[in-house]
């Protein structure tokens, strides 16, 4: 199954005030607090540009502060934008929020400096402890005792595993951690207290209504409402140079806890701030606010020190988007930024985006036609037929895996009547995800998973515990239905095919089959040259099921990945599927980027929602004694994940040099004259009906220029034929991978160079070479 993306609230109310961890894209509409704005396009384009486009990258392409030129005048100085840099005078809820804060917090001051102090003990992570005083001494405090470079290098801590403000004093004896930006938390919190710099830029610029402001896992954004004014790429200096002058500041981040009633007030000019007070913060509680110069915003932390930490900053894009993402509420404006400590992290980052944009799948796809989009059928791929061929060459190696592996394959129907999903669980926990039509007077809903329909078959006749475990494939295909702005590429699409498997087995048979699915996982990465990260998604919020059921499946997957890959694995706490947990496996390309791709999901619910039996070796006794029959554990498995996913990806991983046996485009034969046309389509010839994909070039160029046609087009092999060649029924070989190469290189026999390619096709090496 797909990850589904949770939608960003955590940083504005604490993790136990979540109604649903993992929300539909769809929510009911916010008419009675919001007024509606849907936007209706009837003009139709060719293609839909979420889709199908080269990635922008505003990041490199728009201006920045740091190329504007310098003006004595600060506050006159030009940041392109067409605005002033700073509204005057400031909106008034500055001054509303302040002096509500400010009051607060000297209540708080003083509150905690009646504290009784006490001597504690602080336990660092190599067990060595430090001694300190309840309510005075704080993790920067612990920090700088150690070393001045770790109190400048430190980003935040934890306390008893909680993340802690490095100013804040701690309370009692505790365990205390110091992350720096290099830790994943660390990095989050980072990028989270950036996102509080961007807003307090934005409010400061535009006078806008912020919204959310989350870290993402490349950077942040920031969600707001603007009156009469979009955001254009042109603003970016100008909310760069209001950032810089809030970094110049080193405003503290300064934390305070706040009552609903008292929230409610002070963000009362802000309806959408007011509507997440309203229904994620529970009557007669409260949450946290933090402050950082002028701006307050209602957030549950933590954060850096203080906003000088930040020494590169960088505003990367804007889009539109909705409010809690539902198209039937307000339009709103997303500005997405990215930071860091070390202005020399920046300038790699910047090198980075540039080699992204190089390897964007849909720039390569485009450049060697494999695939396109079209707004008549939006987030549903059109492979072309040297996509076709990568697509195909794709399945048929997992076909050849099911094979010696011991699967079967089945074909299961696309479209199935409500009362499938309302058994399986689908329709209360996905129905907003899924496409629905009406047929005859009843609901039906297109398939966004195969389980279900596998469940059907499992149970279409009797079964015996001598045919488990039965392992059962489908390249089926499957529709979800992502909210338009959603689509990306192949990388998010409504029309797709998995490489799905589920396996039915009897509980003593899951570790063995657990152990088959990471050899299964290994050998396909190995493919490829990925390195993979492993994660156990354990019981969401809205599971099914009973707990002690959850607390079973999830132990057995624990011993499990503790036994094949110990020490190097974590846990995903509440990330599980509504109906078992899951082990995620996280790949990185050759960028090192991070991509989820295949998932290990046990499951004890579906079969007992579809009533699933089989007979055991006692069934005689087992009736006697009045015991039901014992049900299959089902768990499902997708190595690949979607193959369009999956093709997007490694066409970046590869940069669209494909190796030899997943290339489109394996052999060009060209002739080096008019008389050598016959002998190089002899040679084309013989090779296609080996089944290599071979092309000839039998056009008007010069040999150069077919040559290099050739390399543009990323042919494996380029075999150039003239009259030697003719004489000696023979081929001159050239390797893609040998740069540069222009002299007359290699040459072989034709049958020669015919065994050679094919054994290397046989091989799936990595590697371009002939042996």
């Amino acid at each position: 199954m797909l990850r589904l993306h949770r939608f960003p609230l955590q940083h504005l109310v604490s993790r136990p005030l979540y109604i649903v961890p993992r929300p539909p894209l769809r929510r009911p509409p916010l008419a009675a607090h919001f007024s509606l704005s849907r936007s209706h396009s009837t003009s139709m384009t060719t293609p839909v540009a979420s889709s199908s486009q080269p990635a922008q990258i505003p990041a490199l392409e728009s201006p920045h502060q740091e190329g504007t030129k310098k003006s004595k005048d600060k506050k006159a100085k030009d940041t392109g934008s067409a605005h002033p840099l700073e509204l005057n005078p400031r909106p008034e809820y500055f001054d509303h929020r302040l002096k509500i804060f400010e009051k607060l917090k000297a209540e708080y001051d003083e509150w905690v400096k009646n504290q009784p102090r006490q001597e504690i003990a602080v336990t660092l992570p190599d067990g060595s402890q430090r001694k300190g005083i309840s309510w005075e001494t704080s993790p920067m405090d612990i920090a700088k005792e150690i070393s001045k470079g770790l109190a400048d290098r430190v980003v935040i801590a934890k306390v008893n595993g909680e993340l802690w403000d490095l100013e804040r004093p701690l309370e009692a004896s505790c365990n205390l951690e110091l992350l720096d930006f290099e830790h994943p938390e660390g990095k989050r919190v980072f990028w989270h207290s950036s996102a509080h710099v961007l807003g307090e830029a934005a409010e400061r610029h535009y006078g806008c209504h912020l919204c959310i402001g989350p870290p993402t896992d490349d950077g942040f954004f920031y969600e707001m409402a603007i009156q009469d004014r979009p955001v254009v790429n042109s603003d970016y200096p100008a909310l760069e140079k209001v950032a810089d002058m809030a970094i110049k500041e080193k405003q503290k981040f300064e934390r305070l806890v706040v009552p609903k009633e008292t929230l409610l007030e002070m963000f009362g000019y802000n309806k959408y701030k007011k509507y997440i007070i309203e229904t994620k913060i529970p009557d007669g509680t409260s949450t946290t606010v933090y402050r950082c110069g002028p701006m307050v915003d209602l957030c549950v932390g933590p954060h850096i020190p203080h906003t000088g930490r930040i020494k590169a900053f960088m505003v990367t894009k804007n889009s539109a988007s909705y409010f809690l993402g539902d198209a039937n509420n307000d339009s709103l404006q997303r500005v997405y930024g990215i930071s860091f400590p070390d202005k020399k992290q920046l300038t790699e980052y910047k090198k980075f985006l540039e080699e992204a944009a190089k390897r964007d799948h849909r720039k390569i796809g485009k450049e060697q036609e494999l695939f396109f989009f079209n707004d008549l059928s939006p987030g549903s791929c059109f492979f072309l037929p040297h996509g076709t061929r990568i697509y195909n060459t794709l399945v048929e190696l997992m076909r050849s895996e099911y094979f010696k592996r011991g699967y079967q394959e089945v074909i299961s129907p696309n479209m199935y009547n409500s009362k499938l999903w309302e058994t399986s669980g689908h329709w209360q926990n996905y129905k907003d995800d899924m496409f629905t039509l009406d047929v005859e007077k009843e609901k039906w809903a297109l398939k966004p998973m195969n389980c279900p329909g596998h469940c059907l078959i499992f149970d279409s006749r009797d079964r015996s515990y001598k045919e488990l475990p039965i392992r059962m494939a489908e390249f089926g295909i499957i529709h979800r239905n992502e909210a338009s702005g959603a689509l990306t590429g192949l990388t998010r699409v409504r029309r797709f095919v998995q490489d799905d498997t589920h396996v039915f087995c009897m509980p003593s048979q899951i570790e063995d089959e657990i152990a088959a699915l990471f050899d299964f996982m290994q050998h396909i990465y190995g493919l490829f040259g990925f390195e993979f990260h492993l994660e156990l998604s354990t019981r969401p919020e809205n599971y099914l099921g009973t707990i002690e059921t959850w607390d079973a499946a999830e132990d057995q997957l624990k011993k499990a990945l503790e036994k094949f890959y110990p020490g190097k694995w974590e846990i995903n706490p509440g990330d599980g599927a509504f109906y078992g947990p899951k082990i995620d496996i996280t790949i990185r390309d050759a960028l090192r980027r991070a991509f989820q791709c295949a998932t290990i999901q046990l499951d004890f619910q579906l079969p007992e929602r579809f009533n699933l039996k089989y007979r055991s070796a006692d069934e005689a006794a087992a009736a006697d004694a009045g015991k039901p029959p014992p049900r299959p554990v089902i768990i499902h498995r997708a190595i690949l994940g979607s193959l369009e996913r999956f093709i997007a990806i490694i066409t970046e991983h590869f940069a669209g040099k494909w190796p030899f046996w997943l290339s489109p485009r394996q052999v060009l034969v060209v002739p080096v004259a008019v008389p050598y046309r016959e002998y190089a389509s002899e040679v084309a010839d013989k090779l296609s009906k080996l089944g290599l994909y071979v092309d000839v070039d039998n056009g008007e160029n010069t040999l150069p220029k077919k040559i290099r046609n050739g390399e543009i087009a990323q042919y494996n092999f380029i075999l150039v034929v003239g009259q030697d060649e003719l004489d000696s029924r023979s081929v001159n070989v050239r390797n893609r991978d040998d740069v540069g190469t222009k002299a007359r290189t290699e040459t072989l026999p034709l049958d020669v160079i015919a065994e050679k390619l094919l054994a290397l096709k046989t091989s799936r090496s990595l590697h371009n070479k002939l042996q």
